[in-house]
């Protein structure tokens, strides 16, 4: 998480990256909710919060122990807020990014009429060390969806270029089926999330840890969420996983082309991979949101069994058949292809083949 440490292919120790999720939406969508309802039900991780619109803020709702100032607070959950303009995102992300705040996942709530492509590009373009882009999650208010089209046509591109696009206020729609159909048409692979009153399971978003105070056996947050699931966790929006596990080496040119063709609705995929031959000195890990892609070398633990161990999210998707799919990934070759891992190494950064982070490629694909 936030101040994890992982070796670097030099041997160097360097600060796990801290995913940056951009939310964005057009006003009256919910954003605030559903961050306030992350912020709330995070399972124990720390979220820091970029606000891009102070106005836009329900200070009630997001119960701030003390004043929203123009530096960073606070909040009664142990979360951080910061009210900032879009120009001053780098200087934000550095204090958040800082190992001392203890940050595990950083969410920036764009304002309803910000352009997300520019945020998300200058996340991407960040040099800073401590943060990888965490994906674009757009939110939409399915029971406004014609009129707010016709509002605002944009639309149609900002969910051409989200990872994740939230289907809000699903309860209120005349026809929910005709607007989940409709607002699929016009994403790009992105996965859907069907959700009532922003309600989405943190772990469709970023890694969650477990709470650090606990009494017993339950965590303060489990004795909070208790309640409120027997009410409300119905309408919390579920998502597909498949965990992957293999003992046998994966060859870089067919990992490369399951990645490159991953499905609609694959939002992440997470963990480390073995490429035996090819590398056998390292081990990849692997960060994959949406359509962008990274891969961090790193020098095996000594004590760790060399296997590869994937994790992949998302929602609607088929997992018997991914599974199918990366087993017929796997290798016995027992000399390594010469060229196998030009693909991989694409990906690394500070590669001489790393593709330029543009947010219409997101890597290359």
């Amino acid at each position: 998480m936030g101040n994890s440490l992982v070796h670097s292919p030099d041997g160097s120790r360097r600060p796990q990256q801290i995913p940056v999720v951009v939310l964005a939406g057009f006003l009256g969508s919910g954003k605030t909710t559903l961050l306030n309802h992350l912020l709330h039900h995070s399972a124990g991780s720390r979220i820091g919060a970029i606000v891009n619109d102070f106005g836009a803020i329900e200070i009630d709702a997001l119960a701030v122990a003390g004043a929203l100032g123009d530096s960073t607070v606070s909040l009664g959950n142990g979360c951080l807020c910061c009210a900032v303009d879009a120009s001053e995102l780098d200087v934000y992300l550095d204090r958040l990014a800082a190992p001392a705040a203890g940050i595990d996942v950083i969410v920036i709530e764009a304002s309803g009429l910000a352009e997300p492509q520019e945020l998300v590009r200058m996340v991407l373009a960040s040099e800073h060390p401590g943060i990888v882009y965490g994906g674009l999650v757009e939110v939409v208010d399915a029971a406004e969806f014609d009129d707010t089209r016709a509002r605002h046509p944009e639309i149609d591109r900002h969910l051409a270029l989200a990872d994740l696009v939230v289907v809000n206020k699903l309860d209120r729609a005349a026809d929910p089926e005709q607007v989940l159909a409709l607002v699929r048409s016009l994403t790009d692979r992105a996965a859907l999330a069907p959700a009532t009153y922003g309600r989405v399971d943190p772990e469709f978003l970023f890694d969650c840890r477990p709470s650090e105070e606990r009494i017993g056996q339950l965590s303060f947050d489990d004795l909070h969420d208790h309640g409120a699931h027997e009410h409300t966790g119905h309408l919390h929006t579920g998502y597909d996983s498949l965990s992957f596990t293999s003992d046998a080496p994966m060859d870089p040119r067919r990992l490369m082309r399951f990645l490159d063709s991953r499905p609609e609705g694959l939002y992440r995929i997470k963990g480390h991979v073995d490429f035996g031959p090819c590398d056998p000195r390292n081990r990849y890990s692997v960060h994959a949101v949406g359509r962008f892609l990274r891969f961090y070398p790193e020098p095996w633990p000594a004590a760790e069994p060399r296997r590869t161990q994937l994790v992949l999210i998302g929602s609607g998707i088929d997992t018997e058949a991914l599974g199918k799919e990366l087993r017929g990934c796997e290798s016995d070759a027992p000399h390594a292809d010469e060229h196998g891992m030009w693909g991989v190494l694409r990906y690394v950064q500070g590669s001489e083949e790393e593709p330029d982070p543009d947010p219409e490629t997101y890597g290359g694909q």
